[in-house]
């Protein structure tokens, strides 16, 4: 019996796990499937194979192959560790052998990734003579490489942020490539997907035009892990027809995949153990079991508190601390080599990531994968459950629920997760904002003939709108650049701020050292001024953020708590496109501009979760326009549901005749001084006042009484910052049925939609300026969007039922984090299960 199965043994009977297992669910051991070797493959390759012990390929490995030799584009979609890398080097290695001209691309979402496969191509292309003929070509390439390499290599490694930045502006450098380029190759396909997925069609349609220019039309080869498009995501990336390869004939062992949700601790309030100590119990049984695994978590923040925890937890079990890595964006290249190394070599036993080791590094066979909360897609939770369970051994992956109630929906209904297909990867190339910039690119490149295709019917209206700006000119049936600016530049595949924050630390001896990079539209969130850093389990203390040149200072500290950040978000519709009328409730879609501002941040006692205070954030606001659905509730169901007692939440547009002269008194009172963290004002941002009695509670009409004297009564005030005086409301805000309701629909949108649960915000209000009326707002929060908008529309029926399936069925009594918020009132509950029943009227 091997170590993983006496823990799944052990799990199995000990009641402390048993009892919340929600779904223990064994996929049986398969047998490998063999098809035969491709008689057009070059005999070399035959005898090299046979070399390393290869006496058969895989049935969808002989598959793909064959259709790639017979000049076809193959998209082959096979789940982790099925040896997909084959359906591509082998064809590739045949053109080489075969045409001492041919060229190659390989495209790999990550540098990480590509340099992995480097290696791996290496050794074949060394086996068969052709040392040096790989290289890779990335943002990390020394520059006194660089042009070498475009003379000498065959195969080019890289990523789409490089082609579309260093190789295709630059592209009468790379004539020999483009003139014999004989195969794309796209790994990792499935992770081209929303906006990213978009950019890197975008960049596909340049390379194919300079390529037509040199005379070349490459096949493509497509690799992906299971998602239900495909086929279709292949020809919507390449713009051509594939061949898809979906029959997998890799074998594998038996692999136990267990739903656990952590118990409940206060029955009366709903709440649950949290995920993150759920799993750290464990992992810690795993690990001391010599079991090695690997442990998903949702954010950057989480991974650094589930190492430190479970560092600790091996120094007081006589166990090496530093046999636990984490493994995160943000860590320099040379120290993530250093943890994909000991993965492989097995002196790092456990590590702790977020989805950057969801891709097909190679970190060599692990025993045991934890996915701490669902990964946001059914895609994504097989793919980081395929982390573990490489050939034929038992392997085990777990997934513990957190608290949300997407979270909480599956582990109810497992079957959801267990017998659904996975997810659309859903792409919009045409998406105006993207189409705009890769025109203005590929014309920087290329001259544009008129009538020449790129993207969809808008090109006109776009060239027409370029040539007002003076960025293009039309002359002799030519759109050519006119604009001294590199467009290239002005436009980054991954996000809407091409720049990035470097973290620079003091060490010991006074010296300074970069030890990360980190997003910019991250930055506020985790590495503003009092913000604690956690970097490979190390606490650095966040001293400055300069946000115009791109440098947080940091300093090592040892302090026992974290910081979380919050922060606002205002939403402004600019038009309306669709509408739709119910009788009991109105869609619409259109174009919106969301605005979000980071506000301020919580301090948290480490491991007790106990809350130390508050600080203040003082950054720019950062804007997106984009698409969004929003829900409105007509007065007269307000008022019915009201009457009923079954609505809470009232707009609160007026606190009487007094307030300004009130508010200021309060203010001076409190020496303009926040009463619950002490924070003073800012020049040219005053605090809050607040209510200690809820304003609407004195209920004043004008003209017919003058409560708000009492309501604005000193005594009834306290002087907050922004942050506390959110805290402050948040009870308030909760207890409102549409926010209750939209907080509910939020969680599941991501179900229906097949997306990524980052992919849509909820925006609600009890009366929004625009509407006038309750309004929920779903944010598409991708740049001028991606369509999710228009599917929340047309999924509405199926979303509400389930939302009043999910409240309904939820064991809580008046609302907690795993339903409708933490409401604390037994009516809350209530009324947003009616209101989820009154959207359901016929």
């Amino acid at each position: 019996m091997t170590d993983i199965d006496s823990v799944l043994d052990e799990l199995r009977t000990t009641g402390a796990v048993a009892t919340h297992v929600t779904a223990w669910h064994v996929l049986p051991a398969r047998a490998a499937r063999y098809g035969a070797t491709p008689e057009a493959l070059h005999p070399a390759l035959v005898a090299c194979l046979g070399a390393q012990g290869i006496t058969q390929l895989y049935r969808h490995q002989a598959q793909a192959i064959a259709a790639a030799l017979a000049g076809r584009h193959v998209a082959v979609c096979t789940p982790t560790a099925s040896g997909k890398s084959l359906c591509y080097h082998l064809p590739v290695l045949d053109a080489l052998l075969r045409d001492a001209s041919s060229c190659a691309l390989y495209l790999f979402p990550t540098k990480a990734l590509g340099h992995d496969q480097l290696h791996a191509l290496e050794r074949w292309t060394d086996a068969l003579g052709l040392k040096g003929v790989v290289q890779a070509y990335d943002g990390d390439t020394p520059s006194g490489r660089r042009a070498r390499i475009r003379e000498e290599a065959r195969v080019i490694v890289t990523n789409p942020d490089m082609l579309h930045m260093g190789i295709l502006p630059y592209h009468t450098r790379w004539r020999r490539l483009l003139a014999n380029l004989r195969y794309v190759v796209i790994d990792e396909m499935h992770h081209y997907r929303g906006v990213f997925g978009s950019h890197v069609a975008n960049v596909l349609r340049r390379l194919q035009r300079l390529c037509r220019c040199y005379g070349a039309a490459p096949r493509y080869e497509c690799c992906s892990a299971t998602i239900a498009n495909p086929a279709a995501l292949a020809s919507r990336l390449t713009g051509q027809d594939v061949t898809l390869i979906a029959e997998n004939g890799a074998p594998s062992g038996e692999r136990a995949f267990v739903v656990l949700n952590p118990p409940i601790v206060d029955a009366a309030l709903g709440l649950r153990r949290p995920a993150l100590l759920e799993a750290r119990a464990l992992i810690n049984r795993l690990l001391a079991r010599d079991v090695q695994t690997v442990a998903f978590v949702g954010s950057r923040l989480g991974v650094e508190l589930l190492l430190g925890y479970l560092r600790a937890d091996a120094v007081a079990a006589g166990r090496p601390a530093e046999a636990v890595r984490g493994y995160r964006g943000g860590y320099l290249p040379a120290l993530r080599r250093e943890i994909e190394a000991g993965l492989r070599a097995g002196t790092v036993r456990g590590v702790v990531a977020t989805n950057a080791l969801e891709l097909g590094i190679d970190i060599g066979g692990l025993d045991a994968s934890v996915l701490v909360g669902y990964p946001g897609t059914i895609a994504s939770t097989w793919q980081q459950a395929g982390r573990a369970g490489r050939g034929t051994r038992t392997s085990a992956a777990f997934l513990v629920a957190s608290s949300t109630p997407l979270d909480q929906f599956i582990a109810a209904h497992p079957a959801y997760l267990l017998g659904r297909s996975p997810e659309h990867a859903l792409i919009n190339p045409d998406n105006l904002a993207l189409l705009l910039a890769h025109v203005q690119c590929a014309v920087a490149e290329l001259p544009l003939e008129d009538g020449e295709p790129f993207g969809d019917d808008s090109l006109p209206e776009i060239l027409a709108a370029l040539e007002e700006a003076g960025r293009v000119r039309h002359t002799r049936g030519r759109w050519h650049w006119a604009s001294d600016l590199f467009p290239a530049a002005e436009v980054s595949l991954r996000a809407t701020d091409p720049d990035s924050i470097t973290i620079i630390a003091e060490d010991a001896a006074g010296g300074r050292r970069t030890i990360g990079q980190l997003d910019r539209p991250s930055a506020p969130r985790l590495v503003h001024e009092g913000a604690i850093y956690l970097h490979e389990g190390q606490q650095y203390a966040v001293e400055s953020l300069d946000w115009e040149a791109g440098v947080a200072q940091v300093r090592p500290v040892m302090v026992d708590y974290y910081t979380e950040a919050s922060h606002s978000t205002r939403i402004t519709i600019e038009r309306t496109l669709t509408k739709r009328h119910h009788t009991t409730y109105d869609l619409a879609v259109g174009e919106v501009l969301l605005t979000t501002r980071a506000t301020g941040y919580r301090r948290w006692r480490l491991g007790s979760l106990e809350h130390l205070g508050w600080g203040d954030i003082d950054l720019p606001e950062q804007t997106l326009l984009t698409w969004a659905c929003w829900l409105t509730i007509p007065q007269a169901v307000v008022e019915r549901l009201r009457a009923a007692g079954l609505w809470t939440g009232v707009h609160v547009a007026s606190r009487g005749p007094n307030w300004a002269r009130q508010r200021d008194l309060a203010r001076r009172r409190d020496g303009y001084k926040c009463q619950w963290c002490g924070a003073p004002e800012r020049p040219g941002r005053q605090h809050h006042v607040h209510h200690i009695v809820p304003f609407r509670e004195f209920g004043w009409s004008p003209g017919a009484n003058e409560a708000y004297v009492q309501a604005n009564r000193l005594s009834n005030l306290i002087t907050l910052c922004p942050n506390c005086h959110r805290r402050a409301e948040e009870g308030v805000a909760v207890q409102s049925t549409l926010a209750g309701l939209g907080r509910v629909l939020g969680h599941l949108v991501p179900l229906y939609l097949m997306c990524d649960a980052r992919d849509v915000g909820i925006v609600t209000d009890v009366q929004a300026e625009q509407t006038g009326l309750p309004t929920a707002f779903f944010v598409d929060r991708v740049p001028a969007g991606i369509g999710l908008s228009e599917q929340v529309m047309a999924l509405f029926t199926p979303l509400v039922r389930s939302a009043a399936e999910l409240v309904r069925d939820c064991p809580c009594r008046a609302g907690c984090p795993s339903c409708i918020g933490p409401g604390g009132e037994p009516e809350a509950k209530r009324q947003v299960l009616h209101l989820a029943e009154v959207l359901q009227e016929p």
